[in-house]
């Protein structure tokens, strides 16, 4: 469920704010001496409107009430991290649900959403490493551009009716089998399904938004209902059972191309993805350089391919990186390493391999 560059939707890194006085999150009647008295604090622009409550995780929080001791209950916060807590019901203080754009509850104990009410600024919601199953209570928030349920037990896509600006969607690793109910969400752009049963692509054909889907880890044989996506430039499927790479002559628009970890043993159905960058094939079955040239000599704009595994690369290791600078000369990157002579010297010898042939 990671794309090219290793993450799974949302760069999941731990905030680094340092709590001065943990001692107000085991004491709900807890007030520090030094803070100055509630009337005294205004909610400007400079301060309030931009205030960051982030640093929460990880303090075993079971309760969200603190919230409103901590931060003195004037206070407007924007977003709100309560990262790797204790946490199994959502239930804020009213003004606080009013004035937060970002939530992130992310590893902690909710089996439910409720109580989300009142969040109506909402505009990024995550509750990724949940006990959730069922996904309910989230369709008012109209704001939302970005909701992530990574690693729940959810066994169906439902209850995401209304979330016409929602433009990134994760429910990766979770137990679902079919891809269903995203008809209304026009404006969604990203959409990661990594880890989950899905035996088949469909029911995209309104999402003519999408520029990128992650379906790594699924059960997929073969690639299908992308042919309404005109905007596509982003497609990873590895770890599936694909055979073959037919099911991919409408998306012309398409950069990157992750087919790694399949059955796939002939790189054919490619004529028209002129704008190719990145081709990712790693550990199929694909076994000669004359096709790798004659189906991709003419794909300008490809700089990095993916080979290793195959019996390319597993049949003569010594040779196979050169073989693959011969047949595609203006490549950048061979697996993990860069080439590095210009790409002058490899035309030359580029021309002399195809005149020795």
């Amino acid at each position: 469920m990671k794309n090219k560059e290793g993450w799974d939707g949302k760069m999941r890194m731990e905030p680094k704010a340092v709590i001065t006085n943990p001692e107000a999150l085991e004491d709900s009647d807890y007030s520090d001496p030094d803070a100055p008295p509630v009337e005294e604090i205004e909610a400007d622009e400079g301060t309030a409107a931009g205030f960051d409550c982030s640093g929460l995780s990880h303090w075993r929080v079971d309760r969200l009430t603190v919230v409103q001791t901590y931060w003195q209950t004037k206070m407007l916060m924007q977003r709100l991290c309560l990262r790797q807590n204790q946490i199994s019901r959502i239930n804020f203080p009213p003004n606080v649900a009013a004035s937060l754009t970002e939530l992130d509850l992310y590893d902690n104990l909710i089996s439910h959403i409720k109580g989300l009410e009142e969040f109506h600024n909402l505009t990024s919601l995550d509750l990724s490493f949940n006990k959730i199953k069922h996904i309910k209570n989230v369709s008012h928030l109209k704001k939302l551009t970005e909701i992530f349920f990574v690693q729940n037990k959810i066994s169906r896509i439902e209850g995401l009716e209304g979330l016409t600006a929602i433009k990134n969607l994760e429910l990766g690793a979770n137990k679902i089998r079919e891809i269903e109910n995203l008809e209304t969400l026009t404006a969604l752009e990203e959409l990661w399904l990594g880890k989950n049963k899905i035996v088949e692509m469909k029911n995209l054909d309104t999402l003519s938004n999408l520029r990128i889907i992650s379906i790594q880890s699924n059960r997929l044989t073969k690639i299908t209902g992308l042919s309404a996506l005109p905007k596509l430039e982003e497609l990873y499927l590895s770890h599936n059972a694909v055979t073959d790479l037919s099911g991919l002559e409408s998306n012309e628009t398409l950069r990157v191309l992750d087919f790694s970890n399949n059955q796939v043993s002939h790189l054919e159905h490619l004529s028209s993805l002129k704008n190719l960058e990145e081709l990712w094939g790693s550990n199929n079955q694909l076994a000669s350089f004359e096709e790798v040239e004659r189906e991709l000599k003419d794909k300008e704009k490809l700089q990095t391919v993916y080979f290793e595994g195959n019996p390319l690369q597993l049949n003569g290791p010594a040779v196979y990186r050169n073989k693959v600078r011969l047949a595609l000369p203006n490549i950048q990157q061979i697996d993990a390493s860069k080439c590095f002579l210009p790409i002058c010297v490899w035309q030359y010898a580029y021309t002399l391999f195809r005149k020795w042939r």
